[in-house]
């Protein structure tokens, strides 16, 4: 039995890491061609450069379009995360400690949300007929519509296994409603909270639907959109692109080792325990 136990861990292991490649070489093709000159970057192999021209960086860096995109992402995932994390944070509350019939039906109803489509003729009329179409504002209520049904089902496992005991020993000390929230359950919330911090910046950062059809303003366009417009301006210089990229994905890759550690156990918790 152990024999075939260890024969059968080095398969999945071998397929594990068959399966990696698949997404480690090409980001080393990336990190490589990023620090060659244009001729060699052409050729896009994974050979080492002969010199390593680390100012293609700077010459991305100096481009002020590039920049601006930066500061629109960053906006863009500040303001949806953090209106996503406080409603579905909030919501699901309600719903664990209050399960009447009208709050499963609004649970399941958040639970549609994230199979449901997204019918972008009908939200583009929605958008013109409030007057914030092509804008911030616009975006980041699109982002919260779309990033609240997953935040609400990873919370509402999470809150579920919060023993009522510490709302009844909070009440009696004289803490009630949106007091005891903040003050007694939303700090118990770290895990999970950075999870879904983690998941929906990534998301928002990532995405390249919304800037296209909704924010037709290219000075309101965030880092992914602003990579795209580099394929056609730097087509010949893919060094440049190469380099576009890693900035680009930069951010993700810090918020991601940071909040590593949170985002299994948020998850694991939300999804047993929901």
């Amino acid at each position: 039995m152990k024999k075939r136990r260890r024969i059968l861990n080095f398969v999945l292991g071998l397929i594990l890491w068959c399966f990696s490649l698949l997404i480690i070489i090409p980001l080393l093709m990336i990190v490589l061609n990023s620090v060659k000159d244009v001729p060699e970057s052409a050729v896009m192999s994974l050979k080492l450069p002969t010199k390593f021209h680390f100012e293609n960086f700077l010459v991305v860096l100096e481009d002020d379009k590039l920049l601006r995109s930066f500061m629109n992402s960053t906006l863009l995932c500040v303001g949806s995360c953090t209106i996503t994390v406080f409603t579905s944070a909030l919501a699901s509350f309600v719903l664990v400690r209050d399960r009447s019939k009208s709050n499963r039906f609004l649970y399941v109803l958040f639970l549609l949300g994230l199979v449901a489509p997204i019918n972008y003729i009908a939200t583009v009329k929605v958008l013109q007929v409030l007057h914030i179409i092509n804008t911030y504002l616009g975006a980041i209520l699109l982002y919260t519509a779309e990033y609240i049904p997953f935040t609400v089902f990873i919370y509402y496992g999470f809150i579920g296994s919060i023993p009522r005991n510490l709302d009844e020993a909070a009440m009696i000390d004289g803490s009630e409603g949106i007091k005891l929230f903040f003050q007694i359950i939303f700090p118990l919330l770290k895990p999970v909270t950075m999870t879904a911090v983690v998941i929906n910046v990534l998301n928002c950062w990532n995405d390249f639907i919304v800037p296209l059809y909704f924010l037709n303003s290219s000075e309101k366009w965030g880092v992914i959109m602003r990579m795209y417009n580099y394929f056609g301006q730097f087509v010949s210089s893919w060094n440049l692109v190469c380099a576009v990229m890693i900035v680009a994905m930069l951010p993700i890759v810090i918020l991601y080792v940071v909040g590593q550690k949170y985002l299994i156990s948020g998850m694991t918790a939300g999804a047993l325990k929901g």
